[in-house]
Parts: structure tokens; sequence; C-alpha cells
């Protein structure tokens, strides 16, 4: 009576054979990407701007990729290979004295010192 275990040694031995059949292919891996980086501040460098949403928008694909200034104005964005344009949050009386330029992220690129500064309009007495 050893033929049920000798068929079940074959039908687990053709499990574990090859596949015949199709092999899901993902494609291309997305890309890694990188991280930007830089601090949010007023033209007094001491005056830093917490809460802020910081923007990086890829400039071909218009994908938008967002992060929110730490207590010191500091903040990072992880996006994937691309050039991005950076956007920073105004409020009310605050202008923009200045902006970081194009960034182009590689793969596995730390890009720091994309800093903001803000010029904070004081009401007239």
């Amino acid at each position: 009576m050893r033929r049920p275990a000798v068929l079940l040694a074959c039908l687990v031995g053709l499990s574990a054979g090859c596949h015949h059949g199709l092999v899901y292919d993902p494609g291309p891996k997305p890309s890694v990407g990188g991280t930007i980086a830089g601090i949010a501040m007023t033209t007094d460098e001491t005056v830093r701007l917490p809460g802020r949403q910081i923007s990086a928008i890829e400039v071909t694909t218009g994908s938008r990729y967002d992060s929110t200034t730490a207590s010191n104005g500091g903040y990072t964005i992880k996006v994937p290979e691309g050039t991005y344009r950076l956007e920073i949050e105004l409020r009310a009386g605050e202008a923009l004295a200045k902006r970081p330029d194009r960034t182009r992220v590689n793969n596995g690129d730390l890009d720091p010192g994309r800093d903001f500064v803000v010029t904070v309009k004081t009401a007239a007495r």
C-alpha cells in the first residue's frame, strides 16, 4: 500500500519542478531618487519659519512632493530622479527674497542648502 505515498511524492516533485506558464515581469524598477533639503528663514537669519509647506515640483511631469518645515525651519523631501522647481507657502505680508535654483536629483543624491529667504513686511504705525 505504498502507492498513495509514491503518488504524493510525485505530485510534490512536479510542483517543485520547472514552471511552464507565464512569468510576471514587473518591468523597469522605479528610480530610487534622492533627497532635497534646506531651511526656510526670514531676512533676519535668526528667525526661522516652522510649519511651512515646501513643494518640489518635477518640471517635466508636474509631479508634486510636499514636506512641512520643522521647528528650526528645516525640511527634507525624498523625490525620484528628475529636475525640480521648489516653492514655499507664503502668508499675508510676506514676499520671497530668495528661492533655490532648479534642482537636478540623481539616484542617491543629497541636495542640501536649498534655502528659502522670506521678507516680512512690517505694518506702518
